[in-house]
């Protein structure tokens, strides 16, 4: 009787451990990340992997997967990125990385509206990344079928497209305007180039919490394009990216309460 009663308390304290256990866990605190600019170089080194066919696939193993179901993300991811939808830009891939290292927002022409803007306001707040990329990429449909609109050789699209794409129709007209030597296609690639920093401008306008994050510099916000022939990504001036902050904080239409409201 006695034996049972040392089992029955045994059991006992063995699942009030794993309980105890379990809530510790879920409420560990993030873990120390790099700084922005350490991210920001592994991600480069990542890319230099990829595309000189030396990539090491890390965390892509069923120890990560398994750690994946019991940690937070936010102990581990140390980048928000958001890119095309394109098949051809598998992001995890590009960058060499694995399970829980990037929070990633995919969508066509890789634009900042409300969906993508609240999803990278997430990735930075809470998953706590402390870099986020916007990553274009070359041959990017978006943008052209864009680009063939606004020069009056559009086509007839699905009725909800135009509106997913319209952010990029400032980019295109700024790309025809500073570039009228590239006639026809040739403009798309300043025009993807553009998009790259409309996108960052639509969600500097936006977001007032990104704002604060890179200001108070917990956040650093960069511009990129990915080669699909090569596999090379290139970044571009961070110059650009701090004159448009600038722009936008001077900017009476900015949005400026970074909480929701009941």
């Amino acid at each position: 009787m006695k034996y049972g009663k040392k089992i029955l308390i045994y059991g006992c304290c063995l699942t009030f451990i794993i309980q105890l256990t379990e809530i510790v866990q879920a409420a560990e605190p993030n873990a120390s990340k790099p700084s922005p600019d350490e991210v920001l170089m592994m991600l480069k080194k990542g890319n230099e992997r990829f595309y000189s066919e030396q990539a090491t696939y890390p965390h892509a193993n069923a120890a990560r997967v398994k750690l994946a179901g019991e940690k937070n993300q936010g102990n581990y991811a140390y980048a928000t990125i958001i890119s095309c939808s394109d098949s051809r830009v598998p992001v995890e891939l590009i960058f060499d990385a694995g399970v829980m290292d990037i929070f990633v927002i995919r969508i066509a022409g890789n634009v900042c509206d409300t969906d993508e803007i609240g999803s990278i306001e997430y990735g930075l707040a809470h998953v706590n990344t402390p870099l986020f990329v916007m990553l274009g990429h070359t041959q990017c449909g978006a943008v052209s079928a864009v680009t063939h609109a606004v020069q009056g050789k559009g086509q007839a699209l699905e009725r909800n497209i135009p509106p997913l794409v319209d952010n990029i129709i400032p980019a295109v007209k700024r790309a025809i305007e500073g570039h009228k030597d590239a006639i026809g296609d040739a403009v798309i690639p300043y025009a993807i180039e553009e998009n790259v920093w409309q996108g960052i401008e639509d969600l500097f306008m936006k977001s007032p919490a990104t704002r604060n994050l890179v200001n108070a510099g917990k956040v650093k916000v960069v511009a990129a394009i990915y080669d699909v022939g090569t596999g090379q990504v290139s970044w571009l001036p961070s110059e650009r990216t701090d004159e448009i902050l600038k722009r936008v904080e001077a900017s009476s239409d900015k949005e400026t309460e970074p909480m929701a409201t009941k």
